[in-house]
């Protein structure tokens, strides 16, 4: 298959075509029309799964552009329109002032004079320029928080209509945002923490009711003039049990419509349209940002708790970037700054459970937002706490998982299997002329250093050109390349020393060992088992030498460094042609 590819002229036209298809969709959703990526690739999965991972990365650039999406898609825009003036009246509301609007919505505090309170009053901006979509998702919005009967949510009163355009009304939080308080510092760490146990609590009581807020950030967190939190902002509310909440299918509005903080205050929440990614960049759990892959769930909105309360700590997100579209990045690929890094006076404790929050995989954090909570009330009571949990199950669990780094392993999957041949290979020539008696150490040093010095370059050849090479994809070539001059080199050493030619070979079981040893602890802790392999084939191959008996030492060697390869290869092989499942 690889050498198929490599020397198939076509490639190239390939290459084309995937770009011209990527431009066309582009195109398209400029227009304000509908994409289906599976229709463009016309039945090819090959390159429907290529489309599909460079239009996300397309998206991403895309909807994070400063610019709106809707100046893109008229080719000779007209002058903006004037500001409409505030209506008096909406119903029976009297409108006191604008308190703030978005893309799509705006809030007035407003009198209700039958009841004699003031209340947030908020709707939807112009009518004729909503899309249905934007109207299905205020209504999700207004439903979401009616159904929600919990003092930390802010409770909403009426749902109705005025010249055709839906509002809600609800209760007005004097006071000000997170995101407003957070400008002026961090908090303080135990009043950072009791400020998050309500919040905890209100999420935690959204989840049992069935919904995901989706996109929780200090700006979505109101504090009264008593201290009080409240979460508000059920714009991109999902259902938990609704399979259509899928990462990258929620909603599937018509291209153009976006969904933004009614506060006005955010400008970095994605679009939501077909494949996009729900949320804003620093606050938002991993499975989001990749759009395209897993379910969303509970544990989702626990990492954003968790991101909210690293801001609170810090004073900034765990993760930020010159760019919406870096921070993404940073999201799926890079570790946060331990908290204590960046403020020595925050207990480990607490730093812990933060950390725990933002695990890249959703099952090492907690299940849910009470378990958060709880976690919380202990840490300001003083007692132990569940993120520094010592049982043996969970540090063995922790230690031979997957890393968020593992999926870059599906680009190597076919490779690692023709690496594992290769190796077979070069061992079982290599044997077979140590038994005819080649005693000469030049054949061996061409075999090795010319025969390996090939492969690696046909190896990162093929690679580079079925797509972008990571950094961490880098790091591994790296220590790889340093095992193969070392493999190489033993030779000289063995020259240099005056012993016999292969003298050394058993060194090669305790480099690889070491190879693997650095992938477990980069990639996955399943390669602790292929490093103790190697490094057991290591000592067995010095024995076998000592042992009198024909030298099949090599050949050891070669059949367990291939496998060690091949099964690897095959499972994230199998991986990516399934999807990622």
């Amino acid at each position: 298959m690889i050498v198929t590819r490599m020397a198939d002229p076509s490639h190239h036209d390939r290459d084309a075509r995937l770009v011209a298809l990527v431009e066309e969709l582009l195109a398209r959703v400029r227009r304000g029309e509908r994409v289906d990526v599976r229709e463009a690739a016309a039945g090819d999965a090959e390159l429907e799964r290529d489309l599909r991972e460079l239009w996300g990365t397309v998206q991403i650039a895309e909807d994070f552009a400063e610019a709106s999406l809707s100046a893109l898609e008229a080719p000779d825009p007209a002058p903006p329109a004037a500001p409409r003036e505030m209506p008096r009246r909406i119903g029976e509301y009297e409108l006191l002032e604008e308190l703030g609007r978005g893309g799509m919505g705006v809030v007035y505090r407003a009198r209700q004079p039958s009841l004699g309170r003031v209340v947030a009053l908020k709707m939807v901006l112009r009518g004729d320029l909503a899309s249905p979509e934007d109207l299905e998702r205020f209504r999700r919005e207004a439903e979401a928080a009616a159904g929600l009967d919990h003092p930390h949510v802010v409770p909403v009163y009426e749902v109705g209509s005025w010249e055709g355009l839906p509002f809600f009304s609800m209760k007005h939080v004097a006071g000000t945002t997170l995101a407003r308080r957070l400008a002026e510092g961090p908090l303080p760490p135990r009043e950072a923490v009791a400020l998050m146990v309500p919040v905890c609590r209100a999420i935690a009581e959204a989840h049992r009711r069935g919904l995901l807020h989706r996109d929780l950030k200090p700006s979505n967190i109101l504090i009264d003039e008593a201290g009080v939190p409240y979460v508000t902002d059920f714009g991109l509310v999902g259902r938990i049990a609704d399979p259509s909440y899928v990462v990258g299918q929620a909603f599937q509005p018509a291209a153009g419509s976006t969904a933004r903080s009614q506060s006005g205050a955010d400008k970095d929440v994605c679009p939501t349209r077909t494949g996009a990614i729900l949320g804003t960049p620093a606050y938002m759990a991993p499975e989001q940002a990749r759009g395209d892959r897993g379910h969303l769930g509970p544990a989702s909105d626990v990492y954003s708790l968790g991101a909210v309360l690293y801001a609170m700590l810090c004073g900034r997100p765990p993760f930020q970037a010159p760019t919406p579209a870096g921070t993404v990045l940073a999201v799926l690929e890079e570790d946060p700054v331990p908290p204590r890094v960046l403020d020595r006076h925050i207990a480990p404790d607490l730093e812990m459970i933060v950390l725990k929050c933002l695990q890249k995989p959703a099952d090492l954090r907690y299940p849910n937002a009470d378990a958060l909570g709880d976690d919380l009330e202990a840490y300001l009571a003083g007692e132990p706490v569940a993120a520094r949990s010592s049982r043996f199950s969970d540090i063995l669990d922790r230690a031979f998982r997957e890393t968020h780094h593992a999926t870059v392993l599906e680009n190597w999957g076919v490779l690692w299997m023709w690496h594992s041949l290769v190796l077979l290979v070069l061992c079982l020539v290599t044997n077979g002329m140590q038994l005819a008696g080649v005693a000469s150490r030049w054949p061996y040093v061409g075999l090795w250093g010319v025969g390996l010095a090939v492969w690696a370059g046909i190896f990162w050849e093929l690679r580079r050109r079925s797509g972008p090479v990571t950094f961490v994809e880098r790091q591994i070539a790296h220590v790889w390349a340093g095992s193969v001059a070392s493999s190489v080199l033993l030779f000289f050493v063995e020259a240099a020393l005056g012993l016999n030619v292969l003298a050394l070979s058993p060194v090669l079981g305790l480099v690889s060992g070491m190879v693997f040893l650095v992938k477990a602890g980069i990639l996955s802790g399943r390669f602790y088992l292929e490093a103790a392999a190697l490094f057991a084939t290591g000592l067995g191959m010095a024995l076998w030498r000592s042992s009198g008996l024909p030298d099949l030492s090599i050949t050891l060697f070669g059949l367990v460094s291939a496998a060690c390869f091949f099964f690897p290869g095959l499972k994230y092989y199998r991986q990516r042609r399934d999807g990622g499942s």
